[in-house]
């Protein structure tokens, strides 16, 4: 399983009221089909091979019959297929009627879960012909032999051993304590619900949410299909709505009143990184359970995995995609960010900010922060004191852009040339001025953080950091320079996101002249301006150097959020990014990031206090507690699986 991905899918058949020899044949060609889509696993709906609207026909036994033998011919349709069939019926034990989801695979009857919550109220009166099932399960007779049936069974994948299956029947999720529950506890990391729940004015909504909310709660793959066309309409209608969810987020769903398969990979690799980062997640309890075997062909696998993924990978995975998600997302981070300010200048009993502005986006974020604190705070923002520090790189356009800016925001400006001040400690040491190495671009930012402290003395003020966790990741600070700050308010959001700040900052604006300067503060290259410009403009530009942001930002996200593999990260790249970057650029790029990742990690060790605003951060106090000397060889070994054209 490459990576980690499990193509799993629900469908719904187009069937007829029991006759479960139509209803069969739609049920093996809709198999056939998931085959060739490369589908790992198949959740059909409940009672589907006799349909659910058979009433007191279900006590026929004609019609019991008939539903056995289609189900052995459908478990002869799975033998040469690679993957897990969840099918519904009617099945007959003891001498009782139960409502079942047979598990095939192989060619064989793996098991029957039984549905063991049976609603009995206005449309539904499934206590009139079923007995709710079992949970420790026993022997029921199949073909003159036996298989298990129970609420409390697995099943294993021989070949990936982490996918454990486990299934429940329609109204079983949706009572206060579902088996899904303790099938999750028992180390279940997929669910399967075979379905039959009509449609009534807002219930779809209510479904989704459902299915969601139970993936999220339990950390697990959730395949939901829904009984539709066919189905009797003498009293309802079934709409067909097929979900697929995944720790919350729904990766698939179908159209409603249409027989519609649905197909998506599910990332069980996110899954059990999840389940293991929970500390509140408990240790699997399998008591209760049998665990059946199956097997899905490593090779079919394999040869499946190279096609394209079946679900949607954002590029820009900090950022949401819906305007208005981002726009309340932007307003959230805002608030959390001035709330954090806020509290530390209570505390410290500190009136006055001091803040380095350069034109640039962190800076400017950093200055929309202060101003929203002073304002929760009903201090002036003239005690915001923002100094721009010209030095060598600086250019007109930047320089004209911190200066509006401050203004505009009713902050006090000042400024500070630092280019004697550098020139003589370039003298102080023996740096050539003509010599544009490290130390010419460090000793001007080392410069501009003790002329920020010096002032944040005068006016008994602390300084607030300016640098954004993207740089953080990387290293792009200079130590004991920009690193350095009493209070950093961006140091847990990343560069995609600060340039979304301050375009929401910009669109909320009123004051259109302001709006001006921050729509132009996005436009201008990400620059920290130490070398000399060029005919004028900035010559040194941050992503030449270390690469675009958009991808660092992408390979943070998922090697901190779920610790995944550098090769799989790489691909989920390839897909993410497709038509903006190459796959040589994207190794390249990838290479870069986790050797700086690791060697700067001294960096981190000693950051200054700054407010979480999401699930990745990496402040050594609790987030990312990882040594100095971490070795990035078995990373690297990875990454150079992908040879040097970034191709794996």
């Amino acid at each position: 399983m490459k990576d980690g991905f499990f193509r799993a899918a629900a469908v719904t058949p187009e069937i007829r009221v029991a006759d479960p020899e139509y209803n069969r044949e739609q049920i093996c060609r809709l198999i056939e089909e998931g085959a060739k889509s490369g589908a790992a696993m198949m959740v059909f709906p409940e009672l589907c091979l006799t349909a659910y609207t058979c009433g007191d026909l279900f006590l026929q036994t004609p019609l019991i019959k008939s539903a056995r033998e289609e189900l052995l011919k459908i478990a002869e349709c799975t033998a040469d297929k690679n993957m897990l069939v969840f099918v519904g019926l009617p099945w007959e034990h003891g001498g009782k009627l139960y409502n079942v989801a047979a598990v095939l695979s192989g060619g064989k009857l793996l098991g029957i879960v039984p549905k063991t919550h049976l609603p009995n109220y206005s449309e539904f009166y499934e206590q009139r012909h079923f007995t709710a099932g079992m949970e420790s399960p026993v022997m029921t007779g199949w073909q003159g032999g036996s298989v298990p049936m129970g609420s409390r069974l697995l099943f294993r994948c021989r070949e990936f051993p982490s996918l454990l299956v486990a299934a429940e029947v329609c109204e079983d999720v949706w009572v206060p304590c579902p088996p899904s529950i303790q099938h999750a506890l028992a180390g279940a990391l997929v669910i399967a619900n075979c379905s039959a729940s009509d449609e009534t004015v807002g219930k779809d909504s209510y479904r989704r949410e459902l299915i969601a909310g139970q993936s999220a709660r339990l950390m697990c793959g959730y395949v939901y299909a829904n009984a539709g066309e066919g189905e009797s309409t003498q009293d309802l209608v079934f709409g067909g709505h097929n979900i697929i969810a995944e720790n919350g987020t729904v990766l698939a769903v179908s159209r409603r009143f249409v027989p519609e398969s649905i197909c998506a990979d599910l990332d069980l690799e996110r899954l059990l990184g999840e389940r293991r980062r929970a500390n509140t997640y408990p240790e699997q309890r399998a008591g209760g359970y049998l665990t059946v075997e199956f097997s899905l062909n490593p090779e079919r696998m394999e040869k499946r995995q190279q096609e394209k993924l079946l679900r949607r990978l954002e590029s820009r995975p900090f950022v949401p995609g819906d305007a208005g998600e981002r726009s309340r997302r932007c307003e959230e981070i805002f608030a959390i960010q001035a709330m954090g300010l806020k509290k530390r200048l209570q505390h410290t009993g500190c009136k006055d900010v001091v803040l380095g502005i350069s034109g640039g986006l962190d800076s400017t974020l950093a200055l929309m922060v202060a101003a929203r604190a002073f304002d929760l705070l009903g201090l002036p923002r003239r005690q915001i004191h923002a100094v721009t520090m010209p030095c060598f790189g600086t250019t007109d356009r930047t320089y004209q852009n911190a200066c509006q800016m401050t203004r505009k925001l009713g902050a006090s400006l000042r400024e500070a040339d630092i280019r004697k001040a550098v020139q003589q400690h370039f003298a102080d040491i023996g740096q050539d001025l003509s010599v544009h190495d490290v130390t010419y671009e460090n000793a001007q930012a080392r410069e501009r953080t003790q002329v920020l402290m010096d002032i944040a003395n005068q006016v008994n003020g602390l300084v607030v950091g300016t640098g954004d966790m993207s740089e953080l990741a990387l290293g792009w600070a200079t130590y004991n320079g920009d690193h350095m700050s009493m209070y950093g308010v961006n140091a847990s959001v990343p560069k995609t996101l600060v340039r979304h700040l301050v375009r929401y900052y910009a669109d909320v604006c009123e004051e259109k002249a302001l709006r001006e300067v921050l729509l132009d503060v996005l436009d201008t290259p990400v620059s920290p301006e130490l070398l000399p410009p060029e005919d004028g403009a900035i010559s040194q530009k941050t992503e030449d150097l270390v690469g675009p942001y958009e991808l660092h930002d992408f390979f943070l996200y998922h090697m901190l959020r779920f610790g995944y593999m550098p090769s799989k990260i790489y691909r989920m790249a390839l897909r993410a990014f497709e038509g903006e970057y190459d796959s040589a650029e994207i190794g390249k790029w990838l290479r870069v990031f986790y050797r700086r990742f690791f060697t700067q990690q001294f960096k981190r060790s000693c950051l200054p206090d700054g407010p979480k605003v999401g699930s990745v951060a990496v402040s050594p106090r609790g987030d990312l507690r990882m040594p100095s000397d971490a070795v990035s060889r078995i990373w690297m070994a990875d990454l150079e699986k992908l040879g040097k054209d970034g191709q794996a």
